[in-house]
């Protein structure tokens, strides 16, 4: 049994006399019945006025069944009395007689809260649910589970302390106390009604580490300068955000009202607040899917071919990318507003990655659709190998996010091959480059490179080259496939970059070298895992 004690009365008859909507009356007389809250508005105010005529000296109750217990209470104190409780002749003061309880009832009937702003009122009920649900359907969104979410108006804590202050005054009068954390909050109450209407309105259930996320932003353009008087008393809290539209946030006005003095805010505010003329505005209701995660490997044939966008000065270089090739095929099918790319390292525009390719992962933001079988995934794979002669992708899959770490793991560490074509200015024979075979880890120190320099911080960094091996071609051209630490700058070390590399082939041959073509052989990284394609 759920029940209002004797001891709420002064809290119920104090707020319906202020224009308090029934629900936000049972958060302040501490309410833990998810189940009481979801009754209708009007039977929850007859319950109300039923417990008003009932005699002062009698228990009155809110009489329901339900399963959960009230989880706050208000707590009785023994407080010494105090000049401030007392009245003009040393009484405690009066509980509102029952006449006035019943005309504070009927006012109340049709007005908006003046705590709340209409938030428990009209925002619970059905038609308001029916138009969240038609808004997450029409999104045509893949979901089993949500989780909902609201954005209340920053002046809704201003009222809600407003509302606090008034009713501990009464309770301290009576030698009771109501602590401000003991109050039901007011996005918890709301989600105790709306939930199971949407559980049921959208057929899953509703789940708090559901990925997809229902939201509904509220605002109140009519009590928008509430606020204003916090930030003349506490300055401090407001600070100027690049991303934030108003000083005024949620965040910084729950930090001024944790700041202020009792005194300070009462001088400033009404307490209890005024009822306003309109109830909130539903601005935004927004859907939300979390983000996919796809692997793969990814060959690179061609050799005009960036592996993300080339731009310069917001010039486009060239028609286009690695990146973009895989990704506008996986926008599609996962229908998701925007992605990021990652990858093991990364390519020159001119180089091409052979072997088992370059692991890679996307990051498909807000996706709709969400579910794909293996079958699928390779047919998605087909599809993007079919699209173009410059890539082939292997082994696509879905990933967690968590698993593209190991992606990154000791990159530094990791091996990666290399075949290079290099020229010389003087002639050679076999005899003279064969040294290069039999050196191991070779030490490189490596100043960041001139054609990065724009882009990285310069840097001396070390770093090995594990095994070398020549194939001789002709007098001034010879083939050398190279292994080495990953993070290694190959045409540095095969040109030298103005002595920026040393050693380097040019310096080891004592001639000239450069090098005309490159390709990365294979990338020793052992993810994502090989799929039987």
């Amino acid at each position: 049994m759920s029940s209002l004690a004797e001891k709420d009365r002064p809290i119920v008859q104090l707020l319906l006399n202020a224009g308090t909507c029934p629900r936000c009356i049972l958060r302040f007389c501490c309410v833990g019945s998810q189940t009481l809250y979801r009754h209708p508005d009007k039977d929850l105010m007859k319950d109300l006025q039923d417990f008003l005529k009932k005699n002062q000296g009698e228990e009155g109750t809110v009489c329901l069944e339900v399963v959960d217990p009230p989880c706050k209470r208000i707590r009785l104190e023994d407080t010494e009395e105090g000049p401030e409780d007392l009245n003009h002749n040393g009484a405690l003061p009066r509980i509102p007689s029952e006449n006035a309880g019943n005309a504070a009832v009927e006012s109340c009937a049709g007005k908006v809260c003046n705590v709340c702003l209409g938030i428990l009122q009209e925002f619970c009920e059905a038609d308001f649910v029916k138009r969240v649900c038609q808004k997450v359907n029409s999104a045509d969104y893949q979901f089993t589970s949500f989780v909902f979410s609201v954005s209340l108006p920053p002046q809704l804590s201003v009222r809600e302390r407003a509302a606090w202050l008034g009713v501990k005054q009464e309770m301290r009068n009576l030698g009771l106390s109501l602590e401000k954390d003991d109050i039901v909050q007011l996005k918890e109450a709301y989600k105790w009604i709306i939930h199971p209407q949407l559980a049921e309105e959208l057929g899953v259930p509703a789940d708090g580490k559901s990925l997809f996320e229902v939201s509904v932003v509220f605002a109140h353009p009519e009590t928008d300068e509430e606020c204003r008087f916090l930030a003349t008393t506490c300055p401090d809290c407001f600070k100027p955000a690049k991303n934030k539209q108003s000083v005024f946030t949620r965040m910084a006005v729950i930090k001024a009202l944790e700041k202020i003095k009792e005194e300070d805010f009462l001088k400033h505010f009404p307490c209890p607040p005024s009822s306003p003329k309109n109830p909130c505005d539903a601005l935004e209701i927004q859907c939300n899917n979390g983000a996919v995660f796809v692997a793969g490997r990814y060959n690179k044939y061609s050799r005009n071919l960036p592996q993300t966008p080339w731009i310069i000065d917001g010039e486009r270089k060239l028609e286009s990318s690695v990146e973009e090739l895989i990704s506008e095929h996986l926008m599609a099918e996962f229908k998701a507003d925007s992605f990021n790319f990652s990858s093991s390292g990364r390519e020159d525009v001119d180089v091409r990655t052979l072997g088992n390719g370059r692991p890679f992962a996307i990051e498909l933001v807000n996706p709709r659709r969400i579910h794909f079988t293996a079958e699928e995934m390779k047919r998605l794979q087909q599809a993007i190998n079919n699209s173009s002669d410059k890539i082939q992708v292997r082994d696509l899959q879905l990933v967690t996010r968590e698993a593209i770490g190991r992606m990154k793991e000791g990159e530094e560490e990791k091996t990666k091959t290399y075949s290079a074509l290099i020229w010389t200015d003087k002639a050679i024979q076999r005899e003279d480059i064969a040294l290069l075979d039999d050196i191991k880890e070779l030490k490189l120190d490596q100043k960041t490179p001139l054609r990065v320099l724009h882009r990285r911080p310069l840097a001396v960094r070390c770093r090995i080259i594990h095994t070398m091996s020549s194939e001789y071609i002709d007098e001034h051209h010879f083939r050398l496939h190279l292994k080495t630490q990953a993070g290694t700058y190959i045409k540095e070390f095969v040109h030298g970059d103005f002595g920026r590399t040393k050693p380097n082939i040019g310096s080891l041959l004592n001639r000239t070298a450069d090098i005309l073509e490159l390709d990365v052989e294979s990338v020793d990284v052992d993810w994502p895992p090989t799929l039987d394609n």
